[in-house]
C-alpha cells in the first residue's frame, strides 16, 4: 500500500473517535511525533498513547478536517484542522510508510494555550 493511500485511512478512522482503531497502521518501529505529546518511539508506547488519547478526546467536542492529503509509494503529508470548541487549530502532517506501515508520524502545529 502507499503512503498516501495509508494516510487516506488513516484519517478515515481517526474521526472514530477511537484512536485504538489507528494502531495496525503502525509498524512496530515507528516513531510519533507531536508538539504536545512529544516524541513516542515504537508500537507498545504508541499504543498505549492512543489507547489513552481514546479516553481523553473521545468526550471532548472535537474532531479533524482534513483539506489536503498528497503523497507517492514512501511519503505522504497533509494539511488539517483540529476542530476545537475554543478555537481551530491549522497543522501538517508528515509520514513515512514502509511496506504499508507508518514508520515516522509527525504532526507540525502551534499548541494551543487552552
Amino acid at each position: 500500500m502507499q503512503a498516501k493511500q495509508v494516510i487516506e485511512t488513516f484519517w478515515e478512522i481517526q474521526n472514530d473517535n477511537d484512536y485504538s482503531k489507528l494502531i495496525p497502521l503502525f509498524a512496530d518501529n515507528a516513531v510519533f511525533e507531536d508538539p504536545a505529546i512529544g516524541r513516542v518511539e515504537g508500537i507498545e508506547a504508541i499504543s498505549a498513547l492512543l489507547h489513552q488519547l481514546t479516553k481523553e478526546l473521545a468526550e471532548k467536542k472535537m474532531h479533524f478536517e482534513v483539506l489536503e492529503i498528497a503523497g507517492d509509494e514512501s511519503v505522504a503529508w497533509s494539511r488539517w484542522v483540529w476542530k476545537r470548541p475554543d478555537g481551530d487549530v491549522e497543522g501538517v502532517g508528515l509520514y513515512k510508510v514502509t511496506d504499508g506501515k507508518l514508520t515516522s508520524y509527525r504532526d507540525c502545529y502551534a499548541v494551543p494555550e487552552s
